[in-house]
């Protein structure tokens, strides 16, 4: 492939990328944090969305698993920005298996913030969740990550 070929390909991606932002339903990224993985993101409306994440946390003395799914609220008056930055909110279920067999289930409050780049098909976020265990005991535990996430 000649570079004429190479660099018009590179661009019609890159000027899709206008077509796309925001408009598509599904994204899929990264978060790190606690715990570190996968994160994805499905809107049901342009305020609604649902958020998941699967992940593991590194901790020498409790290496776990995560999922998490999560409903979210957002909101875009919260920050007065040329940027399109987005204040979420919202509520969810997380399950933790731990190595040594001290898993739990618990219900999680989430709030972060969301930004969508102009003219692109990504989402950066970060967000923290105080997680309320309820099984096997009732404790407080908290979860947090800074991610990104490309919408197909």
């Amino acid at each position: 492939m000649n570079k004429i070929n190479k660099s018009f390909i590179i661009i019609f991606l890159l000027s899709s990328a206008t077509i796309w932002g925001q408009h598509k339903e599904f994204g899929l990224g990264f978060v790190a944090g606690s715990p570190t993985g996968i994160s994805a993101k499905y809107w049901v409306n342009s305020i609604n969305a649902f958020d998941f994440g699967l992940g593991y946390s590194f901790a020498q003395n409790n290496s776990n698993f995560n999922f998490h799914a999560d409903y979210l609220w957002h909101n875009s008056e919260f920050f007065h920005s040329s940027e399109k930055l987005l204040f979420h909110y919202g509520v969810g279920l997380r399950i933790k298996t731990v190595v040594d067999g001290r898993d739990s289930f618990g219900a999680r409050a989430v709030a972060g913030v969301s930004w969508f780049p102009s003219h692109t098909p990504f989402e950066f976020f970060v967000e923290v969740a105080p997680v309320f265990k309820l099984i096997p005991e009732t404790a407080l535990d908290i979860d947090g990550g800074l991610g990104a996430r490309f919408y197909f």
